[in-house]
């Protein structure tokens, strides 16, 4: 729905221009504060509130720990979407430490690595729909209930662990995860101390030669302690150390634990819409091609509980807006705004 604002003072509206680009936190009493940088809302958010991220780019310092139950939200990360302040992008490292149990992450693009519980416990952490540059870390053993969900975790390099749970329990699930390291103790997913790992696209790029052809040197798993492996694709011959319960897994011309599903074909190309090298990111397409379709609701990130496409979280933005330079002849000024909810 399109709606025409009329406002009488010119002044008031710049002002309200200037609070379209502010950040929203929202208390647990449904009251709004505003701030002007990521670093003054985290600080100055009551705990269980929830801080709304608009388009743009917000840098953090690592000197900022959050250490109260928060939610923060974004708009989405996706090179191609509809909202005209563009994607939400968090430049640096995020540290959720001890007393921000039940904090959520959603909708983001961060350069940097997720730290959890570098000072004690944290309970209950999610981290959905987001890119991030060098995954995650849980340092703490006895954290619970970490839930690692349809992110797209990318192949930057500057740790051996894309996705590391220090001994913890934790789900992860529905997530593309491409790493390469060139260690030969890295892996996609480490330390997992109980917990499940279902659904995902896990590829280890890192190889070197070696005589008769490649050899991959790093891990898709190590250490897990114990956990529930399924429905995954894995995109190079799975490896690693620990004990797993695997079963219902893809491989390309391989067969690996429990009811394997072997996928004979030439390459991953001839399988996924858009195969784009494995990386993590949008530009990827991993539906199944036309021939491999049966397998879609069975493995994958589109089986259990499915992924966003669009990586919006369920908030409105806007789509459209537009404002006369000018006010008309009788003092008023014309402000067109176009909202859209997500999905």
């Amino acid at each position: 729905m399109i709606k025409k604002l009329f406002i009488v003072c010119a002044a008031f509206v710049w002002t309200i221009a200037l609070v379209a680009q502010n950040i929203s936190v929202v208390n647990s009493s449904g009251n709004t504060k505003l701030y002007r940088t990521l670093q003054a809302a985290i600080e100055g958010a009551d705990p269980n509130s929830v801080i709304y991220l608009p388009g743009g780019g917000f840098p953090i310092a690592d000197s900022v720990k959050i250490t109260k139950k928060l939610t923060i939200i974004g708009i989405g990360h996706k090179s191609k979407n509809d909202n005209v302040d563009g994607n939400t992008t968090i430049s640096g490292n995020l540290f959720f430490n001890h007393g921000s149990d039940g904090s959520a992450l959603i909708g983001c693009y961060v350069t940097g690595r997720i730290h959890i519980a570098q000072d004690g416990p944290v309970d209950d952490m999610m981290v959905k729909c987001c890119s991030l540059g060098f995954g995650i870390d849980v340092s703490n053993p006895n954290c619970k209930g970490t839930v690692i969900s349809q992110n797209y975790i990318r192949d930057y390099v500057n740790s051996t662990i894309a996705v590391h749970l220090g001994g913890s329990e934790a789900t992860i699930k529905n997530n593309v995860i491409r790493f390469g390291a060139s260690n030969s103790d890295a892996c996609c997913i480490g330390g997992l101390g109980s917990g499940e790992i279902s659904n995902n696209i896990l590829y280890n790029s890192y190889y070197y030669s070696r005589a008769g052809g490649p050899y991959y040197g790093a891990y898709t798993f190590s250490n897990i302690t114990t956990a529930v492996v399924r429905g995954n694709i894995l995109i190079n011959k799975p490896n690693g150390s620990g004990t797993m319960q695997i079963s219902g897994n893809m491989c390309l011309n391989e067969d690996w634990g429990d009811d394997p599903i072997n996928i004979e074909a030439n390459s991953w190309d001839e399988v996924f819409v858009n195969f784009n090298s494995g990386n993590a990111d949008p530009a990827s397409d991993f539906h199944f091609k036309d021939e491999y379709k049966q397998y879609e609701n069975q493995v994958g990130i589109y089986a259990g509980d499915g992924f966003n496409d669009n990586q919006t979280a369920p908030v409105p933005y806007i789509v459209a807006k537009k404002i006369d330079e000018q006010t008309d002849a009788s003092g008023k000024l014309n402000i067109k705004i176009r909202v859209k909810a997500g999905e």
